[in-house]
C-alpha cells in the first residue's frame, strides 16, 4: 500500500455513494513514524498530517514546516491541559475536544490570541470507560456549551471499539452531527476508512496503510 493507493480507495468509496472525492480529507497519521518516512510522503506532495502527542509533534514538525510549505497539522490524540497553549500554536485543527474544562481553556486562549484552531468534539460512541470522549447522551449539551463560547466547532470525531462493527458507530456519529448542524465527521482509520467514507466521513485518519507498520521503541 501507500499514499496513492489510499487516495484511490477513498475516491472510489466516495464515488460509490455519490460523493465528491475532494470532500474527504486524508490525514496521514505520522505518529512515531521515522522522519525519513514522513519526508517521503511530504515529497509526494501530501500536506495534511496527524499527530497524537503534542510533545512529539513539537519536536518533529517545525523543521518540516520550514522546508515544506502548506503543511496542515491535525492533533488527533488526547490533549492535556498543560499542553493546550503549545497545541493551539502548532496545530490547525484539534480533533479531541472531550471535556468542558478543555473547551474553556481553548476559549480563553482564543480570546487572548485572537485565533483558534478548528475544533472537533470527540464522542465516545462505544461508551468505553478507558477511552476519552463525551458520551453520546451528553453530546448535544456539550456542543451547545462549546458554541456558547464562540469556539470554531467544525464537527465530531470518534474511534469505534475494536471488537465492534465500525459502521454502527459511524452512523451514530453522523446522526449526532446532523441534528446539531455540524458538517465535519472525523472517522475511519487504516482498517475501516472506506466504510467511514461511505457513511459520510469528511476526514479519515490513516497511518500504517500509508507509512508502514509503526516501530514502537
Amino acid at each position: 500500500m501507500g499514499l496513492s493507493d489510499i487516495q484511490a480507495r477513498i475516491a472510489s468509496s466516495a464515488r460509490g455513494v455519490g460523493r465528491a472525492p475532494e470532500d474527504v480529507t486524508l490525514i496521514a497519521v505520522s505518529k512515531v513514524q521515522p522522519p525519513e518516512r514522513v519526508e517521503a510522503v511530504l515529497e509526494e506532495g501530501h500536506r495534511v498530517f496527524g499527530e497524537n502527542r503534542v510533545q512529539e509533534a513539537t519536536g518533529k514538525w517545525p523543521g518540516f514546516m520550514a522546508r515544506f510549505t502548506g503543511v496542515d497539522l491535525h492533533l488527533i490524540g488526547p490533549l492535556q491541559g498543560n499542553k493546550v497553549r503549545q497545541a493551539v500554536e502548532l496545530f490547525s485543527t484539534i480533533h479531541s475536544v472531550d471535556r468542558p474544562k478543555l473547551a474553556r481553556r481553548l476559549a480563553d486562549l482564543a480570546q487572548e490570541r485572537g485565533a483558534c484552531p478548528d475544533l472537533f468534539i470527540q464522542v465516545n460512541t462505544g461508551e468505553e470507560p478507558q477511552k476519552a470522549g463525551i458520551l453520546p447522551g451528553d453530546a448535544d449539551t456539550f456542543i451547545a456549551e462549546c458554541r456558547s463560547m464562540d469556539l470554531p466547532l467544525r464537527g465530531l470525531m470518534c474511534i469505534p471499539p475494536v471488537e465492534e462493527e465500525p459502521a454502527l458507530h459511524f452512523a451514530l456519529l453522523g446522526k449526532i452531527a446532523a441534528r446539531n448542524g455540524l458538517a465535519g465527521l472525523s472517522m475511519g482509520m487504516s482498517g475501516d476508512f472506506e466504510t467511514a467514507v461511505a457513511l459520510g466521513a469528511t476526514h479519515v485518519r490513516v497511518g500504517s496503510a500509508i507509512f508502514g507498520a509503526r516501530a514502537y521503541g
